[in-house]
């Protein structure tokens, strides 16, 4: 197991490991733009809040549910999929006998890796891994003068560009925001390009029209070649069923083509829970579940063995106003039953992390931020989507929360990792060494750990109220943007062949000429 600080503090750009230099081996170490962290492998149990009987019942309840009410899939081909599969279809009403289902999600695999174009930013899904990803699909951004606006392809690259150099974040996601000026028909083209270019990570896909997850998929193979993206997870995309119980034409469209390409979607139903479920916590996650699974095996059903996340987004809603809010215990006790499911089904699973309700990067964002992260790290989900930059219920992505959240990934890394015991010994020998009324500052084991042993955040403040003052009395946002600024200030892009870079920049400048400026 990594240990975070350590890796922190031991790692160069070039990967190399410690160097010499006493202090200011060290003060250069802390100012290197740092490597991604490897896949977050948790050593700390997860945490079953219901007893299995009653996961039981909530199972036989979204079986029912299927079987009884059935799952709307609306558009042509899937009910004609699922009727030659045996399923009961009606129009588009599809009821899914037990057996039926249950073989399908059975053939999932359990685990997938997921390649960055940089192998050595490449992650495990599934299992005791988890991965960081940050957030998508913000029509507005909070930006580096604390303005709120729309977002803009340079917005979407700055995005990029943080979450390459943020070590904790092992995502570009994609569509961290919107970039509003360019034409709808050719937005997803300039996304792909700023997530395959300005990042190395691995990138998330796009799903609203199956000629945008087409030209993905042909992005993809630029970058990775067509025969190794043939056999091998190089792009994740959401999909989102329409509680209640619809399955629509887009995301299906979407499904078939990246489960049919062998890469895996997130089956993940877009809950709003008291307006699009019953006012229930356990009753949504009865509903909820029987949406994902229903979207999971129809994956199978595209294609077998194809990988695919089991996944879920609820929220509950402010009954007085129908807002969505963020941070609720309720929310949180549903991720931890979604997890128990996932790992009942053997599936990897997807929830959301920092995902907050406030506007701004205050108190109530970090109240709410830690409700749920808590929750996704217990539950054991395998990927946490955005934890960083989220606010306003996901219409607005934030600089200075980027970077604060991603500091905090850090802690969270680190905390899920588990307890180490190998400096152990040497820790008791320390003891022995200062015996009573001593201090340890100056202990051979104590010079040899102190910049590891512990997280040291740097944008949190802990000097004192003078020292705090003197240097400009600055609140975490403040800080955040300050950070963001000098960050991107300092930002290189990665190494890309120039053939391959010539390649995108054809398709794309091709695929402009073709597609209309404006969505008939």
């Amino acid at each position: 197991m990594v240990n975070t600080n350590e890796l922190l503090s031991q790692t160069t750009p070039t990967g190399h490991g410690r160097r010499g230099g006493g202090r200011e081996g060290r003060k250069a170490l802390r100012a290197a733009p740092q490597l991604s962290f490897p896949t977050l492998v948790r050593n700390i149990p997860t945490y079953d809040m219901l007893p299995g009987e009653a996961v039981e019942l909530i199972h036989e309840e979204s079986l029912k549910i299927l079987e009884e009410v059935g799952c709307e899939f609306r558009d042509d081909q899937a009910p004609l999929q699922w009727k030659k599969a045996g399923a009961d279809v009606q129009g588009t009403r599809v009821r899914i006998d037990r057996g039926l289902l249950m073989s399908l999600i059975a053939s999932a695999p359990p685990e997938f890796t997921w390649h960055a174009r940089n192998p050595e930013r490449t992650v495990k899904i599934g299992g005791k891994n988890t991965v960081f990803v940050p957030m998508y699909g913000a029509p507005y951004v909070r930006d580096l003068d604390n303005n709120r606006r729309y977002g803009s392809l340079a917005d979407l690259n700055n995005f990029h560009r943080l979450a390459q150099m943020l070590p904790a974040l092992h995502s570009s996601s994609s569509i961290c925001c919107e970039p509003m000026e360019v034409a709808v028909p050719k937005r997803h083209l300039h996304i792909m390009h700023s997530a395959m270019t300005n990042t190395d990570k691995p990138f998330m896909g796009i799903v609203t029209a199956k000629e945008r997850a087409e030209d993905v998929m042909k992005m993809a193979g630029i970058i990775f070649g067509d025969d190794f993206v043939k056999d091998n997870t190089v792009v994740v995309s959401i999909t989102n069923c329409n509680s209640p119980l619809v399955w629509d034409q887009t995301m299906l469209d979407a499904m078939r083509v990246y489960a049919s390409n062998n890469q895996p979607i997130i089956a993940a139903p877009f809950a709003l829970c008291g307006a699009s479920t019953s006012a229930s916590a356990i009753g949504a996650v009865a509903q909820v579940n029987a949406e994902a699974l229903a979207g999971v095996a129809y994956t199978q059903l595209v294609r077998k063995g194809a990988p695919v996340i089991y996944g879920q987004f609820m929220v509950t809603v402010d009954m007085k106003t129908g807002a969505p809010m963020g941070g609720t215990p309720e929310a949180a006790q549903m991720m931890y039953v979604m997890g128990q499911l996932a790992r009942k089904y053997k599936l990897p699973w997807r929830t959301s992390g920092f995902h907050v309700g406030s506007k701004i990067n205050d108190a109530q964002a970090g109240y709410e931020a830690n409700m749920l992260m808590h929750a996704a790290i217990l539950s054991g989900a395998n990927y946490i989507w955005h934890v960083a930059g989220w606010l306003e219920a996901g219409l607005c992505c934030g600089y200075s929360k980027f970077v604060t959240d991603a500091e905090q990934l850090v802690g969270w890394y680190k905390y899920a990792g588990g307890l180490k015991f190998d400096d152990f010994k040497e820790a008791m020998a320390a003891v022995r060494e200062v015996g009573p009324a001593g201090h340890f500052l100056g202990t051979a084991h104590t010079l040899e750990n102190f910049e590891k042993a512990f997280f040291m955040p740097s944008l949190m403040d802990f000097n004192s109220f003078e020292q705090w003052s003197a240097e400009g009395a600055k609140d975490h946002d403040t800080r955040g943007r300050d950070k963001a600024k000098a960050m991107l200030a300092s930002y290189q892009p990665p190494a890309m062949d120039e053939g391959v870079a010539e390649g995108l920049r054809e398709f794309i400048a091709q695929r402009e000429r073709e597609l209309p400026n404006s969505v008939n």
